[in-house]
């Protein structure tokens, strides 16, 4: 690990930008139901892998990553870079013998949890400040190692004696960090910046074996990530960038990640390079209660499913990795108030209204009204209310011809036009728009559809009323 003092503030703008870097870092970590015997959890990491040359020319991942974006830096700027890692760490659980020695086992069962072998992730950085200047030309190079590490852990029972050990070992790991700048031509002074990080690992695979990604993940670099920050000027957006600067963005490189703005929302002197791809300034939602390490988490249905598992499962979960003990743990205290707030938030809409309010005692912010009130339900009534479509009211039990507009919001509306139909309700929401709910005239299901509720809706304009028969 290589660490150098940053300029002054910048840690603090770090310490923000990291809260979604973590989330970034730990990205699938360890997957539902979190145990190390489901068959999600046997093909471990999925973002930002880069693994030894010898292993990345044979398959499908690579060993760098290659980061371009346009920055303006200002006079005597320095640019400060983190790059951050997982270094895979390979467990193993030997059980104690009576004569002292060990034995090393599938599993050791104890009281709260089942210790079963395991590769942790430890947490890496690399980090470094150049003054701008130094970039132009062939910029620099800073090659990095991680040491091979080593480490037992004893396990104790209830009553303190120890039972087993767990044995920890993480190999050795090469890199390098290169990081360049080159001025554009144009009316200011704008930087193409290009920051490449490397996995240059000597490892290759056991001479006359085929080695699998099992094998190549202890001399990797795992869910590698950038963030860089200017102590003075400010980066462009790659999603947004002013008019002027749209060819230069579109020009830049970059392979197996992407840059974005990070920080505060408004700011520009932060990215963070990431291999998931984000929008710019991303945040963690309120709502989430913590870190549940699933890829493409969904926090309420996890917390519901994770609170479900019996407590055998859960047992396993907790000596799978602390990070999955953790989880259970959460969401077995998990309070109603805050499974209630995972339901959903609709922040659109307080966007557009101004809508303000003061967070709550779990720190997710309400507005002082609300957006939508239920009162309003009692002046509608979807079996007779009527709407007029050209010179006629239309309402249930009407006949009319469909002929879908541009909105074509289901794909299979095209196969409807032209067909004849019956309207079932006229419904408003609470924007105020009417829909029709009509089923299709000679759909075998349509009763079925009747007593289920379950019906095609369509506006008004979308629709031509047709003279009453069969």
């Amino acid at each position: 690990m290589t660490v150098t003092a940053f300029a002054p503030g910048t840690e603090e703008r770090f310490a923000l930008a990291r809260q979604v870097a973590d989330a970034v870092l730990f990205e699938g970590y360890v997957l539902y139901p979190y145990r190390a015997s489901a068959a999600k959890n046997r093909l471990r990491w999925q973002f930002g892998v880069l693994v030894p040359p010898a292993w990345g020319a044979g398959s499908e991942e690579h060993d760098f990553q290659h980061t371009e974006c346009l920055m303006e830096p200002r006079k005597d700027a320095t640019l400060s870079v983190e790059v951050r890692f997982l270094h895979a760490r390979r467990r193993t659980v030997q059980r104690a013998r009576p004569d002292g020695g060990w034995d090393t086992v599938a599993e050791l069962r104890l009281d709260d949890r089942v210790l079963v072998p395991w590769d942790e992730g430890a947490e890496e950085r690399v980090a470094l400040v150049v003054p701008v200047e130094e970039l132009l030309g062939e910029g620099i190079t800073r090659p990095f190692r991680l040491p091979a590490r080593e480490d037992t852990e004893p396990v104790l029972d209830p009553a303190g004696r120890t039972v087993g050990r767990l044995h920890r070992r993480s190999e050795e790991v090469h890199g390098s960090v290169r990081l360049s700048a080159r001025e554009l031509d144009g009316p200011y002074r704008t930087l193409r910046l290009t920051a490449v990080v490397e996995n240059t690992s000597g490892w290759v695979p056991p001479e006359g074996r085929t080695a699998d990604r099992d094998a190549a993940l202890p001399h990797s670099l795992v869910a590698t990530h950038l963030l860089m920050a200017l102590s003075a000027g400010s980066f462009l957006s790659m999603t947004d960038p002013p008019e002027w600067a749209r060819g230069a963005v579109a020009g830049c490189r970059n392979l197996h990640t992407w840059p974005v703005l990070a920080g505060e929302p408004g700011s520009a002197d932060l990215v963070l390079s990431s291999p998931i791809i984000l929008e710019d300034h991303p945040a963690i939602a309120p709502e989430s209660p913590g870190a549940l390490y699933d890829a493409t988490e969904i926090d309420e249905i996890l917390a519901l499913r994770t609170a479900a598992l019996t407590d055998e499962e859960k047992r396993e979960a907790r000596g799978t990795d602390p990070r999955a003990a953790a989880v259970i743990d959460l969401a077995d205290s998990m309070p109603a108030e805050v499974l209630e707030r995972l339901h959903g938030a609709v922040r659109g809409l307080r966007e557009v209204t101004g809508e303000t309010g003061f967070p709550d005692e779990h720190g997710v912010t309400r507005p002082d009204t609300p957006w939508w009130d239920p009162a309003s339900d009692a002046g509608f009534d979807p079996e007779h209310d009527t709407v007029v479509v050209g010179d006629r009211p239309v309402g249930r039990g009407d006949r009319v011809e469909l002929r879908p507009g541009l909105r074509h919001t289901d794909a299979q509306d095209l196969f409807l036009h032209g067909r004849a139909a019956t309207v079932e309700a006229v419904l408003h929401d609470v924007d105020g728009t009417v829909h029709l709910a009509v089923t299709v005239d000679g759909d075998p299901g349509a009763d079925i559809r009747r007593e289920q509720g379950r019906y095609l809706y369509f506006q008004p304009d979308e629709v031509v009323p047709l003279e009453a028969g069969p």
